[in-house]
């Protein structure tokens, strides 16, 4: 068999929600779906779509988001989009911002429409408070702002947030090339990171760089 190679973080599908409220099991909904495909760093397609709930969203929402009534009575039903969605994500691995929110709609969506069928999660705001401790704090705005990444102040919108996260996940990507010299740098440890204590994350880059010097 041939020499299996752990799959790199720069080639992923970068994805947020926007949603009706916090949760699906208290019966919310997504209302949009925003997605951008990397593959070696490089962005290489996008998806977007505006999905029917099925039910008004109230004003909180409405101003929140942008999105209006309006624009969801002309938008095609939930799970039109999400197999569509499904469909673009293939197989591949995933990456969200605050990813435990994201991963709960994407479940309960992809559930109604029996559907499945994709890699495995990582979140880049918990990777973040790993790379950059000091930040104010690590909501995706703030972030971006901190990590100087270009932007037209648009968020709250699907696509939009998920291009900024896209560009965070590959900043910090390139923070653990440059600064700790690994190179690939797998979705793997991005995973493990997110998970390690933040004062053990030095060393845990180091062990890693010990165990897997940059080829």
């Amino acid at each position: 068999m041939p020499p299996s190679f752990p799959k790199p973080a720069n080639t992923v599908i970068v994805f947020d929600f926007e949603t009706t409220g916090l949760s699906p099991d208290l019966g919310d909904r997504a209302i949009e779906i925003g997605a951008v495909k990397i593959e070696q760093g490089v962005v290489v397609d996008r998806f977007q779509g505006l999905m029917n709930p099925g039910r008004r969203i109230c004003a909180f929402i409405e101003d929140y988001t942008g999105i209006t009534n309006a624009m969801l009575n002309a938008a095609p039903p939930c799970g039109e989009v999400m197999i569509e969605f499904a469909d673009f994500v293939g197989g591949a691995d995933l990456v969200a911002h605050n990813a435990s929110f994201d991963k709960r709609f994407l479940h309960a969506e992809l559930k109604r429409v029996r559907r499945s069928g994709y890699g495995e999660f990582a979140c880049s705001m918990l990777v973040a408070r790993r790379i950059y401790p000091q930040a104010e704090n690590h909501k995706l705005g703030t972030l971006v702002e901190y990590a100087n990444i270009p932007n037209d102040g648009t968020f709250h919108r699907a696509l939009a947030d998920a291009q900024m996260t896209a560009q965070l996940w590959l900043k910090m990507i390139d923070h653990i090339r440059c600064e700790h010299r690994i190179e690939p740098v797998p979705f793997s440890l991005m995973q493990k990171l997110s998970t390690t204590p933040k004062k053990a994350v030095k060393r845990f880059l180091q062990n890693y760089t010990s165990k897997h010097p940059a080829h």
